[in-house]
């Protein structure tokens, strides 16, 4: 009877583990959430673009012990799984390039606080310039409060590049370098022909041609400034003085010798240009070169290149080296002083 009464409890509880187990088997949370969604008739939403982008290999891979249960989720996830050759960026990133800026035929512009108005034609005028760019559609251009395309550059000679967009029209001489750098700015080629064909621009092209024979030109001004600036700031002075040397020969000759100097380039044979090498005592020192200009010519070009920078210069022949070299030769290339007053 306990054999019975102990089979027949053991039976019984058999049954009902048997009816019991189904509902204490583990569910995984996202196919409870699947049933969940079948149940109250809800669509389940769509995949976004931030799945489309994520690397196969880089998705969590299901343990054993879910692997099994997980059949119905991974059902739900294999339409979002793009295929090797589908790539959903590119249709998206092609129809936002074809989606251009529209304008209207007249344009409002907003240069660096100072209004404009012109035809979107004007601004288009020629292709490879920034403006006919900037309103290509291609670009976004901000705008102000009031609506007007904004340009964040100084709007002081921006009329005088409308003017030559229209009509070809250039400026006053004196707004011509002003103009120039406007015009290399916007990267507008026939403005910048144009004003290089006239003055200043024109003398200034011929001007660096002989400064460039002089490659420590630039580096010689700034010696001139560096050392006047030095001086003037140790005693306490309202201006500087330095000594220049300023020659176009290439070796120094005596009066003796000049009747006979009939090229630009004096000859000696290489031992004799050794016995004549020297430094002047001086500051700074220009030359020599080959060309047609002058002591003069050079001396005006430091002028004004410092009146440039806001630097009066004042300059005075002092006189000649005189150092003795060999025999009865002496150095006559010329010194200058220049007085250079800061205030």
């Amino acid at each position: 009877m306990q054999q019975n009464g102990s089979s027949g409890s053991n039976g019984s509880d058999g049954c009902s583990r048997e009816r019991q187990a189904p509902s204490f088997s583990p569910l995984p949370a996202a196919t409870t959430r699947v049933r969940r969604f079948i149940q109250e008739r809800r669509t389940l939403p769509l995949p976004r673009v931030m799945v489309v982008f994520s690397a196969a290999e880089d998705t969590e891979k299901p343990s054993d012990a879910m692997s099994s249960s997980d059949s119905t989720e991974d059902d739900f996830r294999k339409p979002a799984t793009p295929s090797p050759n589908l790539t959903l960026s590119k249709p998206l990133r092609s129809t936002l390039d074809t989606q251009e800026q529209e304008f209207p035929e007249v344009i409002s512009l907003n240069v660096g606080g100072m209004y404009f108005t012109t035809r979107l034609s004007t601004l288009r005028r020629y292709e490879d310039t920034m403006l006919a760019a900037m309103f290509s559609g291609r670009h976004y251009i901000p705008h102000d409060a009031e609506g007007r395309f904004f340009i964040d550059r100084d709007g002081t000679y921006f009329g005088d590049i409308l003017n030559f967009l229209r009509e070809g029209e250039l400026p006053h001489r004196d707004r011509v370098r002003a103009v120039h750098r406007e015009a290399q700015y916007y990267a507008i080629g026939p403005l910048l022909d144009s004003l290089e064909d006239i003055q200043p621009l024109t003398g200034e092209k011929v001007r660096q041609a002989f400064l460039d024979l002089l490659p420590y030109y630039k580096d010689n001004l700034e010696r001139i400034v560096e050392i006047a600036k030095l001086r003037a700031m140790h005693k306490k002075a309202r201006f500087a003085k330095l000594k220049i040397c300023v020659y176009k020969e290439e070796m120094p000759i005596t009066p003796y010798e000049r009747p006979l100097f009939n090229s630009l380039r004096f000859e000696r044979s290489d031992s004799e240009t050794k016995l004549f090498e020297h430094h002047c005592e001086v500051d700074v020192s220009f030359g020599p070169w080959e060309a047609v200009a002058d002591v003069y010519d050079l001396l005006h070009c430091i002028v004004s290149d410092l009146a440039e920078r806001g630097i009066t210069a004042e300059q005075q022949c002092i006189g000649v080296c005189d150092k003795h070299l060999i025999n009865h030769y002496y150095c006559k290339r010329p010194i200058y002083e220049f007085k250079i007053t800061w205030w």
